[in-house]
């Protein structure tokens, strides 16, 4: 594999960050280092070759100041022999075992962009949440990746010579583009979670370009980049939408509020302002637009309107607004914003209205049944935040998964107690009668997800029920399964409560299979005559219950039927035996049952694992030669023979391979 290092007046960090890829598990055979020193004069292109002769792996390229570091990448990759290629920044380092264990995931799963672990060296921001837990194969709409966009990975090289990818000669934001187009065009995404593997720091002259190059002149191409990145990979829809949020978000609204108030007001209007203006006009979708903040959304509002001024009054006073409180109205909650129902400015509602982004704290603190019933007792604590004690129309929710069934609505039993350190957090008791919660009915069979509708001044928020952690940091155990006292003429009913690998709560409803009347115990053909079927079993503890089998049933696709008696062992014996003469059959497809005095009720006969087929002739010995053999099926459906006559010239072929 390739190491990339882009270097500029690097000293003293660079040390550390070469040695650390010379240091690797991986070992010196499997890793080529391409550092490139572009323009230094602090020595480090010195120490770059004092450290080449040391390391025969290490090869030093020395070329004239760009600017950036994706031009010296782009050197590096040129060079790049490797499968795959890793960009590492001169001011970081590797944790000794990452590069083995990153190349591991790939090949395993044969993914072509890696996630390592990400380390905060002296306070510098890294990525958390994509890091929470190792995920040998994801993609950009199943997880957190695409909330880092830094070249700091492992690519397939492959991958970058497909798309042809090289970084724009930009200052800042330059890797974003890159990293977009590899993630949008990967076959899977890994990320190595639980090892730290990339240690990012800030320099100690701090010279880092992601701070000497954070003015909006530096990011305008490489934002212009993603958002055209994202319109080429993806077509537009949901998907499109959900990726050009993070743009939105990061690269239009955030580098707006924060930097476009440092620039004189003739060059925020001149030279930004048209282009922030443009991205909001061509990508930011009704469906992006719903997926932002609100205070995002009174942004892309004002440059939709042509609203220079608006815009500006926004930014400015960003900070302070956004301590402001909320208003609630009509069940709705909004930013009290001093343009919200302002006449003059007439914003709609919608840019501030927060009501699906307040957060509810909420906890399942017990579950449990009641006595011997049917009866599960659900008990916790909610609030919505800012909004006070809970409402008695506060609700569970029973919701299917998987299979259509209209929502399942339990009323819950509200009252005020303190908890945990909250002034009013609500306690809510919730009594679920499996037997009659379905509208009098019997829970249905399948897995049902459990809901909370959280309702305090008429704001109605619903989440998902989520277990409690222990005060030793542990799961609650779930209620046992239970045998329901509802069943039903199929069988007995069970219920398991169970918390999923994500801690929230769900019941597996299921029917118990009862034991059948009777069990096939043999299928065999007959030794004296070997074109008859043997079919044997016995009655099971059940057979009391249902009808007793009385023969055994072949029948024909096209409707012809054949039956031979059961034949019970004396003395009240619980065993029987059939006999089915297979010579006798016509040719065709035959389903083999046994037949019950009930009809609707028959008992398939198991297809054999290892029955052997029969060849008879019809007449004389001369006769045309006929066959019967099992057909491959499965253990739920009958078993089905089929009776034809041999074809001699295809039988020959097979012979002849």
């Amino acid at each position: 594999m390739s190491v990339i290092i882009p270097a500029y007046n690097a000293m003293p960090e660079l040390t550390k960050c070469v040695t650390s890829v010379m240091e690797q598990t991986l070992g010196p055979d499997k890793i080529e280092i391409i550092a490139v020193d572009d323009g230094s004069t602090d020595g480090t292109g010195s120490e770059l070759d004092r450290l080449a002769r040391t390391c025969s792996n290490l090869r030093v390229v020395h070329r004239p100041n760009s600017g950036g570091a994706g031009i010296p990448r782009n050197t590096g990759l040129d060079l790049a022999g490797g499968d795959y290629v890793f960009f590492l920044d001169s001011d970081d380092y590797l944790g000794p075992d990452a590069l083995r264990r990153m190349v591991a995931m790939a090949d395993e799963n044969r993914t072509d962009v890696v996630l390592g672990k990400m380390v905060s060296v002296g306070g510098r921001a890294v990525p958390t949440a994509v890091f929470s837990h190792n995920q040998p194969r994801t993609d950009v709409f199943s997880s957190h990746a695409y909330r880092t966009l830094g070249c700091w990975k492992l690519f397939r090289r492959s991958l970058i010579e497909r798309l042809e990818l090289r970084f724009p000669p930009y200052r800042n934001c330059e890797d974003k583009p890159f990293t977009a187009a590899a993630y949008l065009n990967a076959d899977g995404i890994s990320v190595v979670a639980d090892y730290d593997c990339y240690y990012s720091r800030n320099r100690q002259n701090g010279n880092n370009l992601t701070l000497t190059a954070a003015d909006l002149v530096h990011r305008m191409d490489g934002t212009r980049l993603c958002f055209e990145t994202v319109a080429r990979y993806l077509d537009p829809g949901p998907r499109q939408d959900r990726i050009m949020r993070r743009h939105v978000e990061w690269e239009l609204c955030g580098p707006l509020r924060a930097l476009l108030p440092r620039e004189s007001e003739q060059r925020a209007r001149e030279h930004f302002y048209p282009q922030f203006r443009h991205w909001a006009l061509t990508y930011v979708t009704d469906g992006v637009f719903q997926l932002i903040a609100p205070p995002d959304r009174l942004i892309v509002h004002l440059l939709r309107a042509d609203r220079f001024e608006d815009l500006m009054t926004v930014a400015r006073h960003a900070k302070a607004d956004a301590e402001r409180g909320h208003v609630v109205d009509k069940g709705r909650v909004y930013w009290a914003h001093p343009f919200f129902r302002d006449p003059a400015k007439a914003v709609p509602d919608v840019c501030f209205d927060t009501t699906d982004r307040l957060p509810v704290h909420h906890e399942l603190a017990a579950a449990a049944w009641t006595g011997d019933g049917d009866v599960l007792r659900l008990g916790g604590h909610a609030r919505i935040e800012s909004l006070g004690p809970l409402q008695p129309t506060t609700q569970l929710i029973l919701r299917p998964s998987g299979f259509r069934h209209p929502d399942i609505r339990v009323p819950a039993t509200v009252g005020t107690a303190k908890h945990q350190g909250d002034d009013a957090a609500a306690a809510f008791t919730v009594d679920v009668d499996l037997s009659t919660v379905d509208a009098g009915a019997p829970l249905g069979a399948g897995q049902w997800d459990l809901y909370l509708d959280v309702r305090a001044q008429d704001v109605s928020r619903t989440v998902r029920l989520r277990q409690t952690r222990t005060d030793t940091d542990g799961r609650r155990a779930a209620p046992p399964e239970r045998e329901l006292a509802t069943g039903s003429r199929h069988g007995p009913i069970t219920a398991r409560p169970f918390f999923t690998s994500q801690g929230t709560f769900s019941l597996d409803v299921r029917q118990t299979e009862a034991e059948p009347a009777c069990v096939v115990t043999g299928i065999a053909w007959d030794t004296f005559a070997p074109v008859t079927l043997v079919v044997s079993g016995r009655l099971t503890g059940e057979a009391a219950h249902h009808p007793h089998p009385v023969a055994l049933r072949a029948e024909e696709d096209a409707g012809s039927v054949r039956e031979v008696p059961l034949l019970y062992a004396p003395h009240g014996s619980r065993t029987f035996t059939a006999r089915m003469p297979v010579r006798n059959l016509r040719p065709g497809r035959w389903t083999l049952t046994l037949r019950t005095d009930d009809p609707k009720s028959p008992v398939p006969v198991p297809t054999p694992k290892a029955l052997p087929g029969r060849r008879w002739y019809r007449a004389a010995r001369l006769g045309r030669p006929y066959y019967a053999k099992p057909l491959a099926g499965s253990p739920k459906r009958p078993m089905a023979l089929r009776v034809a006559p041999v074809r001699p010239v295809a039988a020959l072929r097979r012979r002849l391979g």
